[in-house]
């Protein structure tokens, strides 16, 4: 079924590096392969520190690839490009950020924050097409025209969060890097957001990579997830499927780690705790293998039978 699909983005062994202070280097990423699809919701799920912002950073060209390619709609974008694909780079792909307060300037009004992009692009409009633009954005992310004169420290977390939301939507973006963006908000507004990206997805056709830690969240917007562990994909596969099917012990053991809503659930609950001593890769190595279906899992020879066995099995 993938195979018939329009691919939106492909990233090719990626591996993203940083240097240290006292010399040395630090693989945050380390041979990151996968596609995203056209109208899919691509999530990416693991612990902090295990390298999912640092690969939502560099799609963006805000980190820069130490190897590697990053391919949009079969283009490379890594690495030095012209100026009107870096342009175009610019206006298709638009980023989330995290935290909804530190990814706003303070001391500007929600009206240049919202139409900040519309100006680096260079393209000339007019102030009344500027600020039409700008009422849009706001309505389709439930905020009020007026609330463009305001200041960032004026609005709840839920509500900046959605300014966030608006300065990515006026680019006009194919894609959207989602980096965490409900895990900074109140748990009451979690869902507001979440059916919010959900609705402007499904009327504008957009493309979502969702970054987060919490397999519960991304289970409910995802088509499909791919899990990180120290800066490796472990494990992809249509997001049922994964949680009907997790195969790799690093997967299991974030799912066993969901929180319950059924307190006598939670209680009897055990948590299974990842030790990669668990793997014997002394003589098999591991290798990035399909054990059907389109469900990849990073995995020897002998573990790969058994996870066939398993899903064969329905275990």
């Amino acid at each position: 079924m993938s195979g018939e699909r329009e691919t939106v983005l492909e990233l090719r062994d990626l591996e993203v590096s940083f240097k240290l202070k006292g010399g040395g280097v630090f693989k945050a990423v380390r041979g990151v392969s996968f596609s995203i699809y056209k109208g899919e919701t691509f999530g990416l799920v693991g612990e902090s520190g295990s390298g999912k912002t640092s690969i939502g950073r560099a799609i963006v060209r805000i980190n820069g690839a130490s190897s590697g390619s990053i391919l949009y709609k079969g283009r490379e974008i890594s690495g030095r490009i012209p100026k009107e694909l870096d342009r175009e780079v610019v206006r298709k792909i638009q980023m989330i950020f995290q935290d909804p307060m530190a990814s706003l300037n303070e001391r500007a009004k929600v009206d240049y924050i919202v139409s900040e992009g519309l100006y680096n692009i260079g393209v000339k409009r007019t102030e009344e097409e500027r600020r039409a633009m700008v009422a849009k954005a706001l309505l389709e992310v439930g905020l009020l025209p007026e609330f463009a004169s305001r200041f960032p420290h004026e609005f709840s977390g839920g509500q900046r969060q959605r300014i966030g939301i608006a300065r990515a939507l006026i680019m006009e973006p194919e894609l959207v890097v989602a980096d965490e963006p409900i895990s900074a908000l109140d748990v009451s507004i979690r869902a507001q957001v979440l059916n919010l990206l959900s609705a402007i997805q499904r009327a504008k056709g957009l493309t979502y990579l969702f970054i987060a830690h919490d397999l519960s969240v991304v289970r409910f917007i995802t088509d499909r997830i791919a899990v990180i562990n120290k800066g490796e994909i472990v494990e992809l596969a249509e997001t049922e499927e994964l949680f009907r099917n997790p195969l790799h012990p690093y997967t299991r053991a974030l799912i066993s780690a969901i929180p319950q809503p059924d307190p006598l659930v939670e209680r009897k609950k055990v948590v299974t705790v990842y030790d990669p001593k668990c793997h014997d890769y002394s003589t098999d190595k591991p290798a990035w293998t399909d054990v059907g279906g389109g469900h990849f899992v990073l995995a020897n020879a002998k573990e790969a039978d058994a996870y066939r066995e398993r899903i064969a099995s329905g275990r």
